[in-house]
């Protein structure tokens, strides 16, 4: 049996850690490569970092960034933001990333999941999925709509379906964010989980809505996700890492 993997996620704004809800209202919680140290000897199994105003900002990742999250960590971390292309994809690795997220670039560009699987490997492509709940339709049968640019712009495609595209294309992951659960710590969102996670044969990261523990148990049962991804849980709500895999563990899930 494969072991569940927790996942800790960093949104990076100008060089801090910061936090929203769906995704507004970001406050400053703190450095993070300090925080993502912290988390890994707490025993986090993977980092995620965004860089969420890069695109916007027209800019690459920061680099400076991860060459000292390569230098911090011993687990694999993946980074987001910034990324417009193959050579971006290359400069992001060569800092010390293990894997890179693509998300609206991907929409729009649904080639550079192809170029960035044939030059570094699909187990270093992940793509990045925001969803918003909109009703099922013909359009939408899943229910679901991949939004783009930070949850601000709707794409009139279908998640899952985008989900399946992205695979055959060369991603060899997916981070599902569900905008309706973002922040909010009720739980994730278990249906659009399930759907994706059984519609592909990658793994599937649950994000957005953790709160407790329990929610992780959920997701990683009945949403039938591979990973899930938490921030405000460790943030600032005072869960560890170590205390949420000892839960999981109690629930009979099996972790590392």
């Amino acid at each position: 049996m494969l072991l569940k993997r927790l996942i800790v996620c960093l949104d990076v704004r100008n060089g801090r850690v910061t936090k929203g809800v769906k995704f507004k209202g970001n406050v400053d919680v703190g450095d993070p490569v300090e925080m993502a140290a912290r988390y890994c000897d707490e025993g986090a199994d993977e980092m995620v970092f965004y860089d969420i105003t890069a695109s916007a900002e027209h800019r690459r990742c920061d680099l400076e960034m991860v060459e000292r999250a390569a230098r911090a960590l011993t687990i694999p971390f993946t980074v987001g933001g910034g990324i417009r292309g193959v050579e971006d994809m290359r400069a992001a690795l060569l800092a010390g990333a293990d894997k890179v997220s693509l998300n609206s670039l991907a929409v729009e560009k649904p080639e550079i999941l192809a170029e960035g699987a044939r030059a570094f490997g699909r187990q270093c492509v992940v793509l990045g999925m925001d969803a918003r709940r909109v009703g099922v339709s013909a359009a939408i049968p899943s229910g679901y709509e991949v939004v783009i640019r930070g949850g601000r712009e709707p794409t009139g495609r279908d998640a899952v379906a985008w989900a399946k595209e992205a695979v055959a294309l060369g991603a060899g992951e997916i981070c599902l964010n569900a905008i309706d659960t973002d922040g909010v710590r009720e739980g994730y969102e278990l249906e659009i989980t399930r759907q994706v996670s059984e519609a592909v044969k990658v793994p599937v990261i649950a994000s957005g809505g953790a709160g407790a523990p329990q929610h992780l148990v959920e997701v990683l049962t009945a949403g039938k996700a591979d990973a899930a991804l938490v921030a405000s849980m460790v943030h600032t709500m005072g869960y560890t890492c170590q205390g949420i895999k000892q839960a999981l563990r109690a629930a009979a899930i099996p972790v590392r």
